[in-house]
């Protein structure tokens, strides 16, 4: 059986909406965005140093986003065990915290969702670059 992947959602679309776990509990993403703009980014794994840099460069310019009513979120297939390791080893090594939550995709759901997996890839590359 071929895997059905959804398109990227287009300029206009509603944003597909989802409840997933994450690092700040369970939420339905249309209404923990109420009325904000939001930006979903997503990353392969944790730990890798790339998306390490990119998470922390969120962090570091949150302020910027919440005065302009633009909530953060990021996504990744690791559980929230792993994320919330790897916040709490950013925190102490880079000494930046993590304020917005990570989900834990681990069924790719989200991700299929928004159309960031290659048709047919049962899992992503631990090495592949964030996106």
């Amino acid at each position: 059986m071929t895997e059905q992947v959804m398109g990227m959602p287009r300029i206009g679309d509603m944003a597909p909406d989802f409840t997933a776990v994450t690092t700040q509990g369970s939420l339905q993403f249309h209404k923990w965005k109420g009325n904000s703009w939001a930006i979903l980014f997503s990353h392969p794994a944790d730990f890798t140093p790339v998306c390490t840099t990119e998470l922390t460069e969120f962090a570091k310019r949150s302020a910027d986003f919440e005065q302009r009513k633009v909530k953060l979120i990021g996504l990744s297939i690791d559980s929230v065990h792993s994320h919330l390791a790897w916040r709490e080893n950013i925190r102490e090594k880079l000494k930046v915290t993590i304020g917005y939550p990570l989900i834990a995709d681990l069924d790719m759901a989200v991700a299929r969702k928004y159309g960031m997996i290659h048709p047919g890839e049962a899992r992503r590359s631990r090495s592949a670059p964030c996106s």
